[in-house]
């Protein structure tokens, strides 16, 4: 069997094992020991989070006072439209976020989702939306896109389409953390490639954490340029 295709089925099959123990089985809340039910974080925990509630700016979702776009942002717009984001990346979203994408907790995943899900209940719906994707080198050595299924879980709750083919990542760039700004949006330049038609398309990309919006400016002037009419972010965590 290509070894390819081996991963795939390997993967497919972990997460309907994990979805099996997530029913069966009760979960112990990651932050404090208690019951958490089906997921990995309990609803006391849960609202313990540093959730973003003050003003900010629509466009990039940074604190603005009076909830107006921020002055970065009215000098240079980018290219995407909104950003909604559940929580300020701090303790111990820091933590939760990097054990659900690299420490193979996919149990955090549901409840994660179901945190940026409370946020969107009075938003307009999107005619569909699109998990940032990966490079496939990027997906090989994860094993799992933690974007696609966040996104996953909102289209089903939403009962919004889930963009999968004809949009991609072609560029495979090095870790980004480190990076100044105009580093990482020249670092990102063609990053994405769009090949099917979005005209006149409401698109909501879901990610999970946004640092300087770079990869979602990027991807979003590729969807842009496919006819895609609004490009909104939404993300579990915004650095502030």
């Amino acid at each position: 069997m290509d070894c390819l295709l081996f991963k795939r089925l390997y993967q497919r099959l972990s997460g309907l094992a994990a979805g099996l123990v997530e029913i069966c089985l009760p979960q112990a809340c990651v932050l404090c020991g208690g019951g958490s039910g089906e997921q990995g974080i309990c609803s006391p925990c849960l609202a313990d989070l540093p959730w973003l509630d003050e003003a900010y700016c629509p466009a990039c979702g940074l604190p603005s006072p009076l909830a107006e776009r921020c002055g970065a942002c009215t000098r240079s717009p980018p290219a995407f439209d909104s950003t909604l984001a559940a929580w300020r990346y701090e303790w111990p979203l820091d933590r939760l976020i990097p054990a659900y994408k690299y420490g193979g907790q996919l149990i955090l995943g549901a409840a994660l989702a179901d945190g940026l899900l409370a946020r969107l209940r009075a938003r307009p719906r999107p005619d569909c939306l699109l998990a940032m994707p990966l490079h496939p080198q990027r997906l090989r050595e994860r094993g799992f896109n933690q974007s696609h299924e966040l996104a996953r879980r909102l289209a089903r709750k939403l009962e919004l389409p889930l963009l999968h083919r004809g949009i991609a990542r072609i560029l495979h760039t090095p870790p980004q953390a480190s990076l100044a700004l105009a580093e990482r949006r020249k670092a990102l330049r063609d990053a994405f490639t769009v090949e099917r038609d979005l005209h006149g398309m409401r698109i909501a990309v879901v990610d999970d954490v946004m640092t300087t919006g770079a990869s979602l400016d990027a991807l979003a002037n590729a969807l842009k340029a496919a006819g895609a009419f609004h490009v909104d972010c939404w993300v579990l965590a915004r650095t502030i």
